[in-house]
């Protein structure tokens, strides 16, 4: 993909982006575009947090069921809700082109505000010493991720996508070796879901 600055008909300055690559088929598209959008990164924390709560629940031995809902809540709330609101808020009031976030401006906005709602959680979290260490080191990895995507957003379009698959297999990783448990299934998983993704 390659961009250039054109100044458009009212005078202003825009980024045009040009595919290198020839166009796919119809059908190659709409699995791309499914892929896309159920893997999108608002989700894939809430996915994270749904596996070491009912994949892995010897993590969240001494929770509750109600304890155990209450933190799918809350991830779904930090994770998807808000900035999914501050995305929709800020294109209501003009700030974004498109919902899309396809030019580095249009992410600034997003980037930023959910670099406050990631460090909220980590940071609540953090004092919650009831929750397990891999759970704050999740959160916590989530927010270093975001904050580094809005930096490298000043130099170069970064793919949002492959930042939140990155962060699912690093995570991963570390909890395979943290674990006596055998974990070659889901990280074989987790791969072929960052290669979905990010082929995508």
């Amino acid at each position: 993909m390659s961009t250039r600055l054109i100044i458009d008909d009212h005078h202003q300055l825009q980024e045009e982006r040009k595919s290198d690559f020839p166009q796919q088929p119809l059908p190659v598209k709409l699995v791309a575009k499914i892929i896309s959008y159920v893997f999108h990164p608002l989700f894939i924390p809430v996915y994270l947090s749904w596996f070491l709560v009912r994949i892995q629940p010897y993590l969240f031995s001494s929770f509750s069921d109600w304890d155990k809902t209450m933190v799918m809540i809350r991830f779904i709330v930090m994770y998807t809700f808000f900035p999914l609101v501050t995305v929709l808020l800020a294109k209501g009031l003009g700030f974004l082109r498109s919902i899309y976030l396809e030019t580095q401006r249009d992410r600034i906005i997003p980037y930023v505000a959910c670099g406050v709602y990631y460090f909220w959680m980590w940071y609540v979290l953090h004092n919650q010493p009831e929750f397990p260490a891999m759970v704050i080191k999740l959160t916590l990895a989530i927010f270093i991720a975001s904050s580094i995507g809005l930096i490298a957003n000043i130099y170069m379009k970064i793919s949002m996508h492959a930042i939140a698959v990155g962060v699912m297999i690093v995570f991963m990783m570390l909890l395979a070796l943290s674990q006596s448990v055998n974990f070659g299934i889901y990280l074989s998983i987790s791969l072929l879901i960052a290669g979905l993704v990010c082929t995508s």
